[in-house]
């Protein structure tokens, strides 16, 4: 028998469900499917814990080495965060409870003030699952925008130094990306954007910090060239962990920006997630988002579904609460002035890995920088290249960097060193970087043929990119 609440005039009494029956199919499963016997090895508790373990040991993560991703942001994150997370009254609330978990609505709520303090916005629904999937949720709301509107715009100006989701994005959305060229500074070229501007425009997707690691330095310009056109300007959050405390979105002229929960605001990232992609707007733009959000009366919260114009739901329920909780106590945690000390920590250890380095490597952009900085393999001897750097790092014991992005710089490596490392993990890398490069001058075969000390050797990307073994074809 199941059992919900319901509100009376009297408060909340019990009432009984009938159950259902539905009746399994018997050998529901394809018989192609069902193991005929099972033949598992006999070993000891001890030996699969030892094996499990010693696999474990072979992955590589932040918890045991620098992890510098250039715009990914792969920093310690504190284990606080975690322990949060998994308490049992959020562990155990469900989304289709009467009146959800007051807790639960009112954490989002309260996670939604700070994100809209931080950024400047107006609204923000914490509905995205991912940063790509808020740039979706961002696109959709510009085309949904301009719809109301009566305006039929087609196209979405994107900078050739953009993350590949931005234009991903806008095709998924049916419409036109266009691309708009860099300056010799890496920003945004004025001349090659007023050149592409026009009443078919319905916006610009740019981060910022780019992925150069560098603020544009005519954002204002850039704002008021596609308003007086009537397109929004919508910013990749993705670098935010630069400007969080300093800056707020909103004062650099965005209409409409994305956030990346699991990179600025804790909860450690990789293999496809876990992720959250918030998105925030300016006023004019509050009805057009996801619907649920989350309202706040006599100190009740509710879920507010009437939103005129909404782009209707992006995700099952309300997004990912368990990187919300995350994010919710590293803000907390941090308060104002923590957060502006991550983006000058961060903004500091880039720019001091970035004069080390400079001496040795190419820096095609030699300026002060922000979160992260970006190197070429151009002048390297004995034909070394980024490649061979990158697998050699890992020799020493530091993950790569992220290389071959930003696709304007030739032999890309970028480094993102974060708020979280010390000084002398830092000297650490440089050092090593150093090396390599006397290594590619005097012993570049070593170079060439690494890793040597890892689990698995170097890979024949070309073999694999051309032929590849497909599990799914029977040849493994």
């Amino acid at each position: 028998m199941k059992i919900i609440f319901e509100k009376s005039s009297s408060g909340r009494k019990a009432v009984e469900l009938p159950e259902l029956d539905v009746p399994m199919k018997e050998n529901s499963i394809p018989e192609s499917m069902l193991r005929n016997e099972l033949d598992l090895p006999e070993v000891s508790e001890v030996d699969v814990v030892r094996h499990y373990t010693a696999l474990s040991r072979k992955n590589f993560g932040v918890d045991n080495g620098f992890y510098p991703l250039g715009s990914c942001t792969m920093k310690y994150n504190p284990k606080i965060n975690e322990d949060m997370a998994v308490l049992n009254g959020f562990t155990q609330a469900h989304p289709l409870a009467p009146d959800l978990n007051p807790g639960c609505l009112q954490l989002m709520y309260e996670l939604e003030k700070d994100l809209c303090e931080i950024t400047g916005m107006a609204r923000i629904t914490l509905q995205p699952a991912a940063g790509s999937h808020g740039e979706l949720t961002g696109v959709m709301i510009i085309k949904k925008y301009f719809e109301v509107k009566g305006e039929k715009r087609t196209k979405i100006l994107i900078p050739d130094s953009a993350h590949g989701t931005n234009p991903a994005s806008v095709t998924l959305c049916s419409m036109e990306a266009v691309e708009i060229k860099s300056n010799n500074q890496g920003s945004i070229d004025l001349e090659d954007l007023k050149k592409n501007i026009d009443k078919d425009v319905a916006g610009l997707m740019l981060t910022n910090p780019n992925t150069l690691g560098l603020v544009d330095k005519n954002i204002l310009e850039i704002a008021k060239i596609l308003h007086d056109n009537g397109s929004l300007f919508y910013c990749d959050g993705a670098n935010l962990n630069a400007v969080v405390g300093i800056s707020k979105i909103a004062d650099m002229g965005f209409d409409i920006v994305h956030l990346n929960l699991h990179k600025t605001f804790s909860t450690p990232h990789g293999c496809g997630g876990p992720g959250s992609g918030p998105v925030g707007v300016v006023e004019k733009l509050v009805d057009f988002l996801p619907i649920p959000l989350i309202e706040k009366e006599n100190n009740e919260y509710s879920l507010n579904y009437n939103l005129k114009n909404s782009i209707g739901q992006m995700r099952a329920f309300f997004g990912n609460f368990g990187v919300m909780i995350k994010a919710y106590t590293y803000i907390k945690a941090l308060g104002a002035e923590g957060l502006r000390q991550v983006a000058e920590n961060a903004v500091l250890n880039a720019n001091y890995l970035m004069s080390k380095l400079k001496k040795h490597y190419k820096l095609p952009y030699d300026t002060i920088c922000k979160h992260e900085f970006v190197l070429s393999d151009e002048g390297l001897p004995n034909n070394i290249i980024t490649t061979d750097i990158a697998k050699r790092l890992l020799d020493y014991g530091f993950h790569a960097p992220t290389i071959y992005f930003p696709l304007i710089v030739h032999g890309a490596i970028m480094i993102e060193p974060t708020e979280t490392e010390s000084k002398q993990t830092l000297d650490r890398f440089a050092d090593v970087m150093i090396k390599i490069k006397q290594e590619a001058e005097q012993n570049p075969d070593r170079v060439k043929n690494a890793p040597s000390n890892t689990p698995v050797k170097r890979l024949d990307a070309v073999t694999a990119a051309r032929n590849p073994i497909l599990k799914w074809e029977g040849k493994c």
